[in-house]
């Protein structure tokens, strides 16, 4: 109930508010609370959208609902409701979630995504030179390796051809057919490839670079040029295959043919299901679909993206496999970032370079929080595990000592101290990944975990500090515990008591009850006949007409089958769709609609007509519960503003109008 309540709540209040600054008035306060206001007009904008036109009707109808929010979490502050234990676990759990996304969402996740949309919109021109390398090499082959690529840059440097020197020294398959010349490229890269996009991007023009490390192996690198990105084109095309003719002269006439159709006003995809040689898109009219760089061959690539127009079609373009014709359908690019932001997330977080980013920021906080470590410590609880013959420190079993060490391990200056005995208690609880590591060693299993450890510790390090280093999240998490607040005493003040006080309920609907009446009403027979005797509809509802409904069943039922069911409803005018659509009077009868959850064939008959007339406190409690609860909420405003002084400052609330 509490998140579907701040869902509403967000209606009131931002994740972004802004903050009392010293140019910043108070609009209005509530006792002895003040309300600012960059508060307000955040809070009215983000509220009414495109709707804010600061007019003064609008300002003076959000105010006053605003002001009785303040009214009623100023009286859950003095009723001390931040202090119930059982709402403070709550807010606690709230900010432990909040502040593990806060963080990274605002160091890691922005940043990457703001960096990949802006390399996406260029495409960028390479040629490298790769040594193949598995991500566990020896130091001995990635030394080999490194070193040799450091040979190869030398040559570069001193002027030896690029392609010739790839032809040498690449290990890339591609190698031999493109001379190290990859062609243009664009983000996002291979997971695993950050390193090298990034070289991509940042790198000048003409300038050799690396060795640089992916999980492929090392790189020498070289950018060309960049030009702005294609994006994606949505194509069709007509083939003529040239396996499918003796000579390439032939081949050429039949294409040629083809496009003379074309400019004599052929239809294109009429065209492509009937002469079209790709099996694969000719009886979809040609229809490929979108595609972007490095797909296909440069020449049919270069070919789809210079058609300036939807409709165009392009000359007759040969590729290695025959001749194409290809259609524009519509170009895809540089879409607004609310659009790919979304797409972009989600791939970042699947990618290596989340990771490092967060490592980063680890790093960061390191640096900042004067992180300071024993690696002797380390050292000899590492030389004390690999000393244990049965090495079961590698295997689920393993638990930590029963008398935690008090050894200072690392530090985040005064106020986060680690000892072994803690970093022990994690190794225990991580059992999953001492198992994964058994192959590793103790020493490579403890020191990855170690790495963890630190990374954790320093995040919840940083945690601690958010709401002194970044006021929007102590604003953020201000506004959740006003809105933890506003519910338990609404709850308490309203909706229980309104539950609750039955005496009070029914003299409210006394005093009410001609608020609560019926309209007219109908009672109806709701017929519904099993699938497999479907024929027999038409019978049932023209018997229907003059019979009763016990007469209906009993005709067209046996004991040993039942394949007519009924029934009774009351309908009040106006609520139902259904029986709103039939003609109001007795006898008469709905259209048949088959159910889509059993496929029965159903109809309505309106039986008897109800005339209006006065619910009951029963048949009318839903609606005189809400009523009352609107009722005791008036009135405990009325007492809340007798009890909190309002106090607004009319000049700085005329300084928001727009006239």
């Amino acid at each position: 109930m509490l998140n579907r309540f701040l869902i509403l709540l967000f209606a009131f209040v931002s994740a972004t508010a802004l903050f009392a600054q010293k140019d910043d008035p108070v609009l209005f306060s509530v006792g002895e609370t003040p309300v600012h206001l960059s508060e307000f007009k955040y809070i009215y904008s983000k509220t009414n959208g495109d709707k804010a036109d600061f007019s003064k009707a609008s300002l003076q109808e959000y105010l006053d609902l605003y002001t009785n929010f303040k009214l009623k979490v100023k009286k859950a502050k003095d009723m001390k409701l931040d202090t119930i234990s059982s709402l403070k676990q709550e807010l606690d759990g709230y900010r432990r979630q909040l502040a593990d996304s806060y963080l990274i969402d605002r160091e890691v996740t922005e940043k990457l995504v703001d960096e990949a949309y802006e390399r996406t919109k260029q495409d960028v021109d390479v040629s490298h030179i790769m040594i193949n390398l598995a991500p566990n090499a020896s130091p001995a082959d990635t030394l080999t390796a490194y070193n040799k690529l450091l040979e190869a840059k030398k040559k570069l440097e001193a002027g030896e051809d690029f392609a010739a020197t790839a032809m040498v020294y690449s290990t890339d398959k591609s190698v031999s057919k493109n001379m190290g010349h990859i062609g243009f490229v664009t983000a996002l890269f291979p997971n695993g490839f950050y390193a090298l996009e990034t070289a991509a991007y940042n790198s000048p023009i003409g300038k050799i670079q690396g060795p640089i490390r992916t999980t492929g192996g090392y790189h020498l690198f070289l950018v060309h040029g960049r030009r702005p990105a294609r994006g994606e084109v949505e194509v069709a095309h007509i083939m003529v295959r040239l396996d499918k003719f003796p000579d390439g002269i032939k081949a050429r006439r039949a294409v040629d043919s083809l496009y003379t159709l074309l400019q004599g006003g052929a239809n294109f995809e009429d065209l492509a299901k009937s002469s079209s040689m790709d099996q694969g898109t000719s009886a979809k009219g040609g229809y490929i679909g979108f595609f972007g760089i490095n797909r296909y061959e440069r020449v049919f690539e270069d070919a789809a993206f210079s058609l300036k127009n939807d409709g165009d079609f392009s000359t007759p373009v040969q590729t290695t496999i025959g001749w194409h014709i290809i259609k524009r359908i519509s170009l895809k690019s540089n879409e607004p970032f609310a659009v790919v932001k979304s797409r972009l997330q989600n791939q970042i977080k699947q990618d290596a370079r989340f990771e490092l980013s967060r490592l980063k920021m680890v790093e960061r906080i390191k640096r900042e929080s004067n992180f300071t470590e024993d690696r002797t410590t380390l050292s000899d609880f590492i030389a004390t595990l690999e000393a244990d013959t049965t090495k079961s420190f590698l295997t689920y079993k393993w638990k930590a000592p029963e008398s935690p060490s008090t050894k200072p391990l690392f530090a985040f200056g005064n106020t986060e101290k680690i000892t072994l005995g803690d970093f022990a208690d994690y190794c225990g609880k991580a059992s999953r990944k001492r198992q994964q590591m058994a192959t590793s060693g103790v020493a490579e299993a403890v020191k990855s975990l170690y790495t963890d450890y630190i990374g954790e510790t320093a995040l919840k390090h940083e945690e601690h500090l958010l709401e002194t280093k970044y006021p929007e999240f102590k604003s953020l998490m201000r506004e959740y515990e006003e809105g933890v607040m506003l519910f338990e005493v609404t709850k308490m003040e309203v909706w229980d008591k309104a539950s609750a006080d039955s005496v009070g309920l029914e003299a409210f609907f006394e005093k009410n009850k001609t608020n609560f009446k019926w309209e007219e009403r109908a009672v109806v027979s709701q017929y519904a006949l099993v699938e497999k005797s479907k024929d027999k509809i038409n019978q049932i509802r023209e018997f229907s007409k003059h019979n009763d409904p016990e007469a209906v069943l009993a005709k067209f039922n046996t004991e040993e089958e039942k394949i007519l069911s009924r029934i009774e409803k009351q309908y009040e005018k106006g609520r139902n769709e259904v029986v709103d659509k039939m003609e109001w009077k007795i006898g008469a009868l709905s259209a048949v609609d088959i159910s889509k959850r059993d496929k029965s064939y159903n109809f309505f008959k309106l039986e008897q007509m109800l005339p209006p007339g006065q619910k009951t406190l029963q048949e009318a409690r839903g609606y005189v519960v809400a009523d009352y609860q609107d009722y005791l909420e008036k009135r405990w405003l009325e007492a809340l503003r007798k009890e909190y002084k309002v106090k607004l400052n009319e000049k700085v609330f005329n300084s928001m109008v727009k006239k």
